[in-house]
């Protein structure tokens, strides 16, 4: 992270401060991997909406894949496939707080952040605002920021190459995360990526030329305050024979974490009793069996559902 204003930028988003109850839940997140575990990030809907009634979405990074509790198979799955989920509900104080947790090695989250990953999904998500809640010491910290900024940095070049040749800052984030959502097998609708750049539209637009300078891709600025990153045609059609790629691969990724968390997704149960009672008000009281083996439970508890209208 050469750049400065990006480095202020991101130092201060990730920085910032956070509800004390997401603190507490940081915390026993962190307790589950001990000593090894070396940061906890906090991103998504409830940190941009400063909301705590919905799940709450944590990265919790660590030494190795074995240390946190679980299965052998779900530790290799975590080495071949991460992240590996999860789902917790916990009182602090008068609150239940519901979370769902992705667990993945630092080395892995690093890694995941470059350009030159063919999975567009976590360095996507994470050029969107996060927050460091816990860091074991400074070296991890670091460590964080530098993987953030690589994040932002790859998907500012990605903007640049699969933007508009000219626009506002704005354009050019669009018309990346319309590609990204389009990449990935996701519910949300078409409008999702105008949404989730408006609301932070002035962060978006103060990252973007940071980035492309700390990433060092030149570019004009209009008198009127539009953008115009230097790739020529060549290099544009090279990055869409490249994000081609990324495109025909990403969805099968995605199918495979999907297939691999139905078998390895902490308190899956719970979480669909939850997700079921918050979208149509009836609810669910998951049987031991259901806990213990949701795939196997999943076939009946969609009919039941269905026969009670709740699903169509």
């Amino acid at each position: 992270m050469s750049d400065p204003e990006l480095a202020a930028l991101l130092g201060a988003e990730l920085g910032r401060a956070v509800p004390a109850p997401v603190t507490a839940l940081a915390a026993e997140l962190a307790a589950r991997a001990g000593p090894a575990t070396a940061a906890v990030l906090f991103y998504g809907s409830a940190l941009r909406d400063a909301a705590l009634d919905g799940v709450l979405d944590f990265y919790v990074l660590t030494d190795r894949p074995i240390v946190w509790p679980g299965s052998r198979w779900t530790s290799l799955a975590g080495r071949l496939l991460p992240p590996n989920v999860g789902y917790l509900e916990t009182a602090v104080g008068e609150t239940t707080l519901r979370t769902k947790y992705a667990v993945m090695t630092l080395a892995q989250f690093r890694q995941a952040m470059s350009a030159e990953s063919m999975d567009t999904t976590l360095w996507a998500r994470f050029s969107q605002p996060v927050a460091c809640v816990r860091a074991r010491g400074d070296a991890e910290a670091r460590q964080v920021r530098a993987a953030i900024a690589e994040a932002v940095i790859t998907a500012a070049r990605w903007a640049a190459a699969l933007g508009p040749e000219r626009g506002e800052p704005t354009d050019f984030w669009r018309a990346l995360y319309q590609r990204t959502y389009a990449a990935e097998l996701r519910v949300e609708r078409g409008a999702r990526a105008d949404d989730l750049v408006a609301r932070d539209a002035a962060r978006y637009a103060a990252l973007l030329p940071a980035a492309w300078r700390a990433g060092g891709l030149d570019f004009a600025v209009s008198e009127e305050g539009l953008l115009a990153p230097a790739l020529s045609a060549k290099e544009r059609a090279a990055a869409e024979r490249r994000w081609q790629w990324r495109r025909r691969v990403g969805r099968p990724i995605n199918l495979l974490r999907l297939l691999k968390a139905a078998s390895t997704f902490d308190n899956a149960a719970d979480y669909v009793a939850w997700k079921v009672e918050r979208h149509s008000g009836y609810k669910i009281e998951p049987s031991e069996f259901q806990r213990r083996h949701p795939l196997l439970a999943a076939p009946a508890l969609y009919l039941k559902l269905r026969a009670r209208g709740v699903l169509r």
